[in-house]
């Protein structure tokens, strides 16, 4: 994406049946985050969000409240467009559908398709279901249920028009093998392939007046009104001026990303390109469909009660916390499993620990030790040690960079709190807190080198918490204009500067008991008393071990824990053994296929939350959890390890 110089991400306009939920605030946050970080990467950057507020769903949500349907949306707009800031999203639009720059296009848009004979009206026949407002053949439904919800279907038979989506199958199947990244991540690219494996049929585009009058009216016969979907899709292009500024239009529209749930996939992949194709207009960039935010493995749902409120953790914990557990823990693409506890530990562990406990202790330390300045920097590099920090920190944009183009911004953020590790690291190696004593301007150097890697640090790390990483960088007196990465170069931190730090940056909170939940099974045997020493082990006892290098073929975390991963790996056996490891807290398993790790391949075999384990699999323990072993170059599943 280096060559593009526009970055265009959009939301899913949100439905107005219902408050937002954590499912929204992530989505609304990933996006905001994406935005910051092109921003930083120098792009010219446009973030669009807004809500949906036509269709069946929001004028029976109207009617139970004995409300117009506008008034209705009125109200229930006014919950997500009051909740970003809070969150600190900023976006530079906000569109309702009912405002009359998007009808007009919507109109402009079907008139447009009606005159080229892309509509044509026809008898229709099929089960429809009002939740996803829908309709489907006999054959789709699942024991007579609509197929994507299980919710009830009624069978309707009257006119409709319809879009002709089957023209253009052959043409969308192609440019999505022509453009492999079309479509992100990889599993939903093969899944709207599947889709298209079958024949297309053409999209009822309008519902009658007599049956659903909220919509907008069809402007070549108006006793119908539009399809939701075909409304709502329309969005991403009325916003940025499609039939009104089209040289804005075709500008932003070039670098157009839709972030959205994986369960509007087919509506984008599919819909909206054949009406983009229909209507001439260029396919977006990308199209990246993020997973769900799951409680106990089970999605979100408001008839289970198990929504969480992103405004209560917000409050309760701090908006940058959340910003920061919601971008860390999720693998975009894949599902994340939420709990307060989890919540709770990312944020002591990463934020108190590792990034409050290092700003807290160099700003103290300058305080007391060189008039609350940033103290000069050396020369030159005396050690091993600064010049391996510098090199870390030089080289953590471009790494951070490509990471987020790639999607992967849990691994950007890990890349750029790995920085912040290596400086604690730096601090202990170096003692500028000693050496102060005997040394004062090379421990002043040391602090200025740890406070200038930091600032890198802290750079990186706000489009994901814009608020805290800007307060923090003015506590170490750095400049907190937002600048380019490319002029994120080492030095930049101006001595003298003061320094100047209230309070703990991130207050830790006691992680709640959670009743429920099973124990993990131990990880190791029980070790014997200090007092005993360190048992010995004969060679012979020690040759008995079978230690084993394979391959990650596949991994999935364990229902019912947080850390457990259930593995499957080819120690070079012909079929895969199935692992079970307790590197859950650190580890995402998409990371780990085709990784390479170290196995203990004749273990006992035993039973870990029901599922059998035939071996374990090494890891050292790091600060921050299990770090996993291996070998330094790759070799071949299930060459022994001597």
């Amino acid at each position: 994406m280096a060559e593009d110089r526009v970055f265009y991400i959009t939301t899913p306009i949100y439905y107005v049946n219902d408050r937002p939920h954590i499912g929204h605030a992530y989505c609304t946050v990933l996006a905001d985050v994406l935005a910051r970080y092109h921003r930083l990467f120098g792009e010219e950057t446009f973030f669009l969000t807004g809500v949906d507020e036509h269709g069946q769903k929001v004028q029976e949500a109207a009617a139970k409240r004995g409300l117009s349907p506008q008034a209705h949306c009125d109200e229930m707009q006014a919950h997500f467009r009051n909740l970003w800031p809070t969150l600190h999203v900023v976006h530079d639009d906000f569109i309702r559908t009912t405002e009359p720059r998007h009808e007009a296009v919507v109109q402009e848009a079907l008139q447009r398709l009606w005159d080229a004979g892309e509509i044509y009206r026809g008898e229709y026949e099929g089960f429809y279901s009002p939740r996803v407002e829908k309709f489907f053949t006999a054959e789709e439904l699942v024991d007579g249920k609509c197929p994507e919800t299980g919710g009830e279907v009624f069978r309707i038979q009257e006119a409709n028009y319809f879009f002709r989506m089957s023209r253009y199958q052959d043409a969308l199947i192609d440019h999505i093998r022509r453009n492999p990244d079309f479509i992100a991540p990889e599993s939903r690219r093969n899944e709207v392939l599947g889709f298209l494996s079958q024949p297309l049929k053409d999209l009822c585009i309008s519902r009658p007046k007599a049956r659903l009058s909220w919509g907008i009216p069809l402007p070549f016969d108006p006793e119908f009104v539009t399809y939701v979907w075909f409304d709502a899709l329309l969005n991403y292009c009325s916003a940025i001026g499609l039939y009104r500024d089209e040289e804005r239009f075709r500008r932003l529209w070039s670098g157009a990303h839709h972030l959205i749930g994986k369960d509007i996939l087919t509506t984008h992949s599919v819909y909206w390109t054949t009406m983009l194709m229909a209507l001439g207009l260029p396919l977006p960039r990308r199209i990246i469909a993020h997973g769900w935010w799951l409680v106990d493995r089970t999605k979100m749902s408001k008839s289970l009660g198990n929504v969480v409120d992103p405004l209560s953790l917000k409050d309760r914990y701090g908006v940058d916390s959340l910003r920061y557990f919601l971008m860390r823990e999720m693998v975009v693409g894949l599902d994340a499993d939420f709990s307060e506890e989890a919540f709770l530990r990312r944020h002591n562990f990463d934020l108190a620990n590792d990034l409050g406990n290092l700003v807290n202790r160099l700003v103290r330390f300058a305080e007391r030790a060189f008039q609350g300045r940033v103290p000069p920097p050396a020369d030159r590099e005396v050690s091993s040690q600064d010049r391996s920090l510098r090199e870390m920190a030089q080289a953590a944009g471009p790494l951070v960079r490509s990471l987020v183009e790639a999607l992967r911004v849990e691994q950007a953020v890990e890349a750029a709190m790995n920085l912040v590790r290596r400086i604690n690291r730096y601090l202990a190696e170096t003692e500028p807190f000693k050496v102060v004593k005997e040394d004062p301007a090379r421990a002043g150097a040391l602090v200025y080198q740890a406070l200038e890697a930091l600032r890198i640090a802290l750079t990186l790390l706000r489009p994901v918490m814009p608020g805290k990483c800007t307060e923090l960088l003015k506590a170490i007196g750095a400049d907190t204009t937002e600048g380019r990465l490319e002029d994120l170069r080492w030095g930049g931190l101006a001595a003298g500067t003061p320094l100047a730090l209230e309070g703990a940056p991130f207050p830790r909170h006691e992680v709640p008991s959670f009743e429920g939940e099973p124990a993990a099974p131990a990880a190791e045997a029980p070790k014997a008393p200090a007092s005993e020493g360190p048992a010995l082990v004969s060679i012979e006892d020690f040759q008995k071990i079978q230690w084993k290098v394979g391959t990650v073929v596949s991994a999935a975390p364990v229902p019912g824990s947080d850390k457990l991963l259930a593995l499957e790996v080819d120690l070079g056996e012909g079929a895969p053994r199935p692992l079970v490891a307790g590197i859950g807290k650190v580890y995402d398993p998409a990371s780990l296929v085709g990784r390479q790790v170290v196995v203990v391949a004749n273990l006992a075999p035993r039973k870990v939350f029901g599922r059998e384990s035939r071996g374990m699999v090494l890891a050292a323990s790091g600060d921050q959890g299990p770090v996993l072993l291996a070998p330094m170059a790759p070799v071949p599943p299930g060459t022994p390890v001597r």
